[in-house]
Order: structure tokens, then sequence, then C-alpha cells
């Protein structure tokens, strides 16, 4: 079940290890032929430094072709762009899905809905990620 509450950030459980679910989205985005720009380890990067940190990583991903016109539309988008995924265990032990809402991008940004929809497939990702 997604949520989004009233900063723009879209959440949801997911099944698996963060390890795991960060393998499925990465077969997804393969699959869709999507880059992935970086996987970001802030849980392991902690570590390094000291503080234990639950496992948290970060998945930065995108098409030119989508992302493109957005910036274009909105320069300021591309501090949002490519998109992020952060795939994140809990205290609860429950491995835990987040992003921007498109809601929230288009409203920050000031894209009109067709604008928008060019980014719109992130929502089919986590579904099927979720799923």
């Amino acid at each position: 079940m997604l949520s989004s509450s009233e900063n723009g950030i879209v959440q949801c459980s997911a099944v698996g290890s963060v390890d795991e679910v960060v393998e499925r989205l990465l077969s997804i985005l393969r699959a869709k032929a999507i880059n992935v720009f970086v996987v970001v380890d802030h849980s392991g990067e902690a570590k390094k430094v000291g503080p234990e940190m639950p496992n948290t990583k970060l998945v930065v991903f995108g098409n030119p072709q989508a992302g493109t016109p957005l910036m274009l539309a909105a320069p300021g988008s591309a501090l949002d762009l490519p998109l992020k995924v952060l795939i994140a265990e809990g205290a609860d032990g429950i491995t835990r899905i987040s992003y921007n809402s498109l809601a929230y991008l288009q409203m920050r940004h000031e894209l009109n809905a067709e604008t928008i929809q060019k980014v719109a497939g992130i929502e089919g990702i986590v579904e099927a990620l979720v799923h």
C-alpha cells in the first residue's frame, strides 16, 4: 500500500531485506532499459566513520528522454532528477520504500500535467517492486 504524507514523500513497506528489494528494483530497471546512475549505500558509508545505522540504500535512476523535458520546462527540477528511490530498514525491521510523489514534484517545479507524466513510470516501478 502506498501512502503519501504532507511532505510529498510516498512511502510503502516491502517484503524482503533491503538488499533483496534493491536487487528486485535493479532487475526491474534493467528490464525496462532505465539507466541506473548509482546505488548509494548510506549505512555502509556511515559504518566507515563509526555509527551503526539500519541498512539504507538510495537508488538513483532515470531516462534522459523522460527527464530532459522536465528540466527544460523547469531547470530547477534538476535538483530532483534523476529520480531516486530510498530503500531502508525501519527500527521495527520492516523494509520501507520512499520516493518523491509526482504531485509534489509537479507543485514544487510548477510543471503541467503533461510534463509530469513523462516521469510517472516511477509509480508503476514501485508498485511492481512492492507486489
